[in-house]
């Protein structure tokens, strides 16, 4: 689970990355700022990853309505949205920085998700896929 968890810290970071780039002029402290305020914090039944005083979400690793690995979007500080969850960091997702994507499809605002990938794909986002690393 670590290399996993390691491969989502860096596509939130890349990200990032790549909004900061067209959003104004590259400023590398600022990206580098943003990559090192990344914290992964684990608890009983998830692991909570924070960036500055912000959730950015949780991943599940003992809650049994959830696979392991499945990753939620934050209703709070506390706790994760429990309605569905957006990806599975073992599998093929896609996220942005500022959180996990919304569930994919028309009525979540999206496009649907080109055969074989999943996700809401808006913008320059990218499919990771966790069960290849």
């Amino acid at each position: 689970m670590k290399k996993e968890l390691k491969a989502l810290i860096e596509a939130i970071g890349n990200d990032y990355s790549a909004w900061a780039s067209r959003a104004f002029e590259a400023n590398y402290s600022k990206i580098n700022d943003f990559r090192d305020s990344i914290e992964v914090k684990e608890g009983s039944k998830y692991i909570k990853i924070t960036h500055g005083n912000t959730v950015w979400g949780f991943v599940n690793k003992g809650n049994p309505d959830f696979e392991v690995g499945d990753i939620l979007k934050a209703k709070n500080w506390r706790a994760p949205s429990l309605n569905k969850a957006r990806g599975n960091i073992f599998g093929k997702y896609s996220v942005a920085w500022t959180g996990p994507h919304y569930i994919a499809g028309y009525s979540a605002g999206g496009e649907r998700a080109p055969t074989g990938k999943t996700g809401l794909l808006k913008g320059n986002s990218r499919v990771i896929d966790g069960s290849i690393l």
